[in-house]
C-alpha cells in the first residue's frame, strides 16, 4: 500500500507496512488508548512504521496535537497485543488503536499536553461517529491487556475525555479508611467482586478467591476509573466508584 486518504481529515497520512484484514469480518467497535513509552515522538512514529517491529497503530497523537494516520481504519493494526474484553481476545480486529506520544513510566512520566489531549478528544469522536462505538467501549490499554500493560496510565485525563463527550466515567468515590479486599481473602464479597469486574468487561475469573489476577485487574481499573490510588486492593472507594460505574451503564 503505497498511500490512502485518511480518515480522520486532519491527520497527516505516513503508511506502516504493519497490518492485515480485520479477521471474522469483525468491524471496529472500540477505541484502544496507548502511550508511546519512547524517548521521542519521531522516534515512536518511527518504530510503528518499520517492518522488523512488527507493531503499528491506526494513529499516533505528537505532544503538539498533530495527528498521523499509519493504517486505514477498516484494516487491522497490530497495536494490542494479548488482549481480551467481554471474552473476545481479537482486540485488534474490533479495535483502533491511538498512541498517544509519551515517554512512560519508566522514563519519567510526564503529564499529557492539553493540546495533545484536545486533539485525542476530537480524534476519538471522529473514530466513534464513523463506527458507531459506545463510550463504554472507549479503553485503555490496560483495561484489555492488565498487568502485561499499564498505559496509557494514571495520569491520563480520562475526566477531560468525559466532560468532552469521549468515554464513561462516574465520579471517582471518596478514598475513607476501611477494611478492603486484598490477595488472599475469598467467600462471596470476592466473588461479587470479581462479578463486577467481568460484567464491565474485565477478564478475570470468578472463582470467590482473590489471587493475583484478581489483585492486577483491581489495579487496571483503578488506573482507569479511581486513579489517586492505584495499589489493587478493593477498598470501599473501589467498590462504590464500580457500582456506579455498572449503575450508569446503558448497553
Amino acid at each position: 500500500m503505497s498511500g490512502f486518504l485518511p480518515d480522520e481529515p486532519s491527520a497527516e497520512v505516513r503508511v506502516s507496512p504493519n497490518f492485515g484484514p480485520r479477521r471474522d469480518t469483525l468491524k471496529p467497535d472500540m477505541i484502544v488508548l496507548h502511550y508511546t513509552g519512547m524517548a521521542t515522538g519521531t522516534g515512536a512514529e518511527a518504530w510503528l512504521c518499520d517492518p522488523s517491529s512488527e507493531v503499528s497503530s491506526h494513529y499516533l497523537v505528537h505532544e503538539n496535537g498533530h495527528i498521523v494516520q499509519m493504517v486505514r481504519e477498516s484494516d487491522r493494526a497490530w497495536h494490542a497485543g494479548k488482549s481480551s474484553w467481554f471474552g473476545r481476545t481479537d482486540i485488534n480486529s474490533c479495535s483502533v488503536g491511538i498512541e498517544i506520544v509519551n515517554p512512560g513510566h519508566s522514563l519519567g512520566y510526564p503529564g499529557f499536553p492539553r493540546r495533545q489531549i484536545d486533539a485525542v478528544i476530537g480524534l476519538c469522536k471522529g473514530i466513534a461517529g464513523r463506527h458507531e462505538i459506545l463510550a463504554t467501549r472507549v479503553l485503555a490499554h490496560s483495561d484489555v491487556a492488565p498487568g502485561r500493560k499499564i498505559d496509557p496510565g494514571e495520569k491520563f485525563p480520562w475526566a477531560a475525555l468525559f466532560e468532552a463527550g469521549v468515554g464513561h466515567l462516574v465520579p471517582a468515590a471518596p478514598i475513607r479508611r476501611g477494611a478492603a479486599l486484598r490477595p488472599g481473602d475469598n467467600g462471596a464479597d470476592v466473588e461479587a467482586l470479581q462479578s463486577m469486574l467481568a460484567l464491565y468487561g474485565y477478564g478475570v475469573e470468578i472463582s470467590g478467591i482473590f489471587d493475583d489476577q484478581t489483585r492486577i485487574v483491581v489495579e487496571a481499573f483503578q488506573r482507569h476509573f479511581r486513579p489517586r490510588r492505584v495499589d489493587g486492593l478493593a477498598d470501599g472507594s473501589t467498590m462504590r466508584t464500580l457500582r456506579g460505574l455498572l449503575a450508569s451503564v446503558s448497553r
